[in-house]
């Protein structure tokens, strides 16, 4: 190998190693607070046992505490508690079958399964069941018990999994608003880029798009879903955590958000079948109702930076605007005689700018003034 190449090569090997080590040292600053945290719930369980509950070496209290942290840290609550749950029935149900059946191969299955279909019985779900099955595999085969019944451990993994919870609910819980804004987001990509779609089939005169825009419209729904679970964990989680309590006010303005784009995303539906009716003669329709409906993709894109950029009232103040001039455009095609067969469409335009104005803050009163008041009408 010519020294030019080898000496390349070890350059670019050199370069290799300083990215990666960069990268890895930027991955452990970014976990230093939850490994810092798993050790303190460790030790504090452990110390906890020793002292308050005069435990010797209580083993199940730190690695409870681990187990239970590292499976709910960032989680809701109802998780977290069906994990701690899950911890508790793998010990108690292996507990007692060691004492019963002794341990072994076949009785390590044994146990696994009874721990799982003691979880399953109690109503628990998948994480539940599988932390139960964990636990009882720990006990069964690390440290079982040799003596009686003495609930020693249970109480040891009930203060591991208390400590895991006051650490990862109480202390350092999720951050709610960035749980929904990363749910949010995926309704109004979708919805806008549906909007654009039934546009570019308008504009085209193309069937087949928009059919292909009220598939995507149709497809929403699980994103919507998704959104509205995203609220329900953040207000459970606002309730139960006193650091988070602040950030009720940011989720009120993302729920009623999520009621009205849950009414636009339907009324997209309605206009993307109307839509497929205005081209089906391979047509394109005018100008202005296309624009219409490229503003209210835009209105939605819009009311998406809105509720991230929380009380900037130039981006709501260009969400209404969009959404308004959608309704303008598409009622002047009212007054053209060509245009009779788009009154559908000029409707549904105006429900779903409603349904992005009352989004956006507005009141059912104002939005219906502010539409009023874009298409001309006179109160």
């Amino acid at each position: 190998m010519a020294p030019g190449v080898a000496l390349l090569r070890s350059s670019r090997v050199v370069s290799r190693s300083k990215i990666s080590a960069a990268e890895r040292t930027r991955r452990v600053r970014g976990q230093t607070s939850a490994l810092l945290q798993t050790a303190v719930a460790a030790a504090a369980s452990y110390g906890i046992s020793i002292y308050a509950l005069g435990h010797e070496a209580p083993l199940f209290a730190a690695v409870s505490a681990v187990i239970v942290l590292g499976a709910v840290r960032g989680q809701e609550p109802r998780r977290a508690v069906e994990v701690t749950a899950g911890v508790v029935v793998g010990v108690t149900v292996a507990d007692v079958l060691v004492l019963a059946i002794g341990t072994g191969i076949p009785q390590i299955a044994l146990i696994v399964v009874l721990a799982m279909v003691v979880a399953v019985f109690v109503g628990a779900g998948p994480v539940l069941v599988t932390q139960a099955a964990v636990s009882a595999i720990f006990v069964a085969t690390v440290e079982p018990p040799t003596g009686g019944l003495v609930p020693t451990r249970l109480f040891d993994t009930l203060v591991g999994g208390s400590v895991a919870l006051l650490i990862s609910q109480l202390m350092f819980p999720l951050d709610p608003v960035a749980l929904i804004r990363h749910a949010a987001r995926p309704v109004f990509s979708e919805l806008g880029a549906a909007l654009e779609e039934t546009a570019d089939a308008l504009s085209a005169g193309d069937p087949g798009a928009a059919e292909e825009a009220l598939y995507r419209a149709r497809s929403i729904d699980e994103s919507v879903r998704a959104f509205n679970d995203a609220l329900q964990t953040g207000y459970e989680t606002v309730r139960l955590a006193p650091p988070r309590r602040r950030a009720r006010g940011h989720l009120d303005e993302y729920a009623l958000a999520a009621s009205q784009i849950d009414l636009a995303v339907r009324n997209t539906r309605v206009l993307a079948r109307v839509a497929i009716s205005v081209v089906r003669n391979d047509k394109p329709a005018p100008p202005p109702v296309v624009d219409a409906v490229r503003r209210l993709g835009d209105a939605v894109r819009s009311l998406d930076h809105q509720l991230d950029l929380r009380g900037d009232e130039d981006r709501t103040g260009e969400t209404r605007s969009l959404a308004l001039e959608a309704v303008r455009l598409a009622t002047d095609l009212v007054e053209r005689p060509e245009v009779l067969a788009l009154g559908s469409l000029v409707a549904q335009v105006r429900l779903t700018a409603s349904d992005i104005l009352r989004g956006s803050g507005m009141t059912l009163a104002g939005a219906h003034e502010a539409l009023d008041g874009a298409a001309g009408l006179e109160r």
